[in-house]
């Protein structure tokens, strides 16, 4: 279908405020930027929320913790918020992720991982699979069940997401109930269908995406790191549920696609949906496109599904 109407209106406006692609900015510059996606959210809904602190390997990695109304204990979902793995921050996500813990029902802990160019992958990963961890251990704490711990994130969270869901697999750590992607990163791979339709003039374009890889990289050859590129895993047997959108004009639809593919291949239930119309990065702009709001009552009913048999 074509461009949904909101989304054009978007990126008219956008386009109108001079916003550049990030690839022609510095890093401090998109800091900034992301920022003002934070007015393209609409009014944030009413939620409890604690910010504190959990350990990690290279030091205390700063959380904020969402709890809606209702008893316990509750599911609990680890959110890792999205921007190329260099971007965004516990308060860009904020009002998606209050939306996503109230949809839900679930205890929602919010992770502020170090962020590229600064802190090159690994860092990224490891700070959510520590987080994860720690929460899985200590989930009781928070009002929350141990057995019922997801994986949820968009973009480069999805691709985060995703990531903790292998390893926690691999290094028999949480045994996860969930994983709850978003348009996610899952492939080091720019000549998708995708990309050669939507790499240009729809918000995220192949240059800030080539942008993104180099900064989490840095120097570091990729080759079969599964934890940086979860499309590259030769096994996706055994790994938790899967909710997987992606978006019609947005370059990473493929690779997303691609991946809900292989986990069902792999005997993974997947629930997949392409939201048509829609832009990469829509779920940070529902006051702009609330017909994309549609996206957080599908997770949730995905998410409901997943955990409802665990115990």
């Amino acid at each position: 279908m074509p461009l949904h109407p909101e989304a054009q209106q978007l990126l008219a406006a956008l386009d109108a405020a001079g916003l550049p692609p990030f690839e022609h900015t510095t890093v401090p510059q998109a800091r900034e930027a992301a920022k003002g996606f934070i007015d393209l959210q609409g009014e944030p809904e009413e939620i409890a929320t604690e910010d504190r602190t959990v350990p990690g390997p290279a030091g205390d990695i700063p959380v904020r913790i969402y709890t809606p109304d209702g008893d316990g204990p509750k599911p609990v979902i680890m959110y890792f918020h999205g921007g190329g793995w260099v971007i965004g921050d516990l308060d860009v996500c904020d009002n998606p992720v209050r939306r996503i813990a109230n949809r839900t029902g679930a205890v929602v802990v919010s992770v502020d991982y170090r962020l590229a160019p600064e802190h090159v992958y690994p860092a990224a990963f490891d700070d959510c699979y520590a987080a994860t961890e720690w929460v899985a251990e200590h989930a009781a704490e928070l009002g929350g069940d141990p057995a019922r711990v997801a994986t949820c994130g968009d973009s480069a969270g999805g691709n985060l997401a995703a990531a903790v869901a292998l390893a926690a697999r691999d290094r028999q750590g949480p045994r996860l109930a969930a994983q709850l992607l978003i348009y996610p990163v899952t492939n080091f791979d720019f000549t998708t269908r995708s990309y050669e339709q939507n790499g240009e003039g729809y918000l995220l374009t192949k240059g800030s995406m080539v942008w993104f890889w180099a900064h989490y990289l840095g120097a570091q050859d990729l080759g079969k790191d599964v934890f940086a590129c979860p499309a590259r895993a030769d096994d996706l047997v055994g790994l938790p549920p899967a909710f997987v959108a992606t978006a019609e004009f947005d370059p990473l639809r493929d690779e997303g696609e691609a991946y809900a593919a292989n986990l069902r291949a792999a005997g993974v239930d997947v629930t997949a949906k392409r939201y048509d119309g829609m832009l990469h990065g829509f779920a940070w702009t529902l006051g702009a496109t609330p017909s994309g709001a549609v996206l957080i009552d599908d997770l949730a009913t995905a998410f409901r599904g997943a955990v409802g048999g665990v115990r």
